[in-house]
């Protein structure tokens, strides 16, 4: 399965690769050589400290280019009255007599506590592409979900702001 992202997904994520490249490997392999200099190895939790959070960082150099070697370059092609990537919605919970807003994402933006929403997510998947006013149950499984209804939607570009997830 292929992440779909964005030309400005894969700009940030190529961004972050070089800035763990240039400067957090660099800072990594200098804290691994300071503490290796401190003695015993067996016994020293600086050294062990140390190299846990330099292979943790190339992990996650390896994980952000194999994201963007398997990337599926998306865009936003939405009518002008229907919800796409980078809306923000304004969506009413039946079951719950609730107002909530979100911003539709892709899966590397998504932050459900930040009112980011992925549109590979259930509530995500079910809203893209329909209009205000639009009934719409969202599946949580075979057994269970919920209906929202389209209060209004917010046209919106993908200019970047939305901060991607970082382990």
């Amino acid at each position: 399965m292929y992440d779909e992202l964005t030309k400005e997904d894969i700009k940030k994520m190529e961004e972050e690769i070089e800035y763990r490249k240039v400067v957090v490997r660099k800072e990594a392999l200098e804290a691994v050589k300071e503490a290796r200099a401190h003695g015993d190895l067996s016994e020293n939790f600086e050294y062990h400290a140390a190299k846990k959070d330099k292979n943790k960082n190339e992990s996650r150099i390896r994980y952000l280019e194999r994201m963007i070697k398997t990337a599926k370059v998306i865009e936003d092609h939405s009518a002008k009255d229907e919800i796409g990537l980078f809306n923000t919605v304004t969506l009413y919970f039946e079951d719950d007599d609730e107002e909530e807003t979100y911003k539709l994402v892709t899966t590397v933006r998504g932050n459900s506590l930040k009112g980011l929403i992925s549109i590979d997510s259930p509530l995500g998947k079910a809203i893209l592409g329909h209009r205000v006013g639009d009934r719409v149950y969202v599946a949580i499984n075979e057994k269970a979900g919920y209906y929202v209804e389209i209060r209004s939607i917010e046209k919106t570009v993908d200019d970047g702001s939305d901060a991607l997830r970082s382990y």
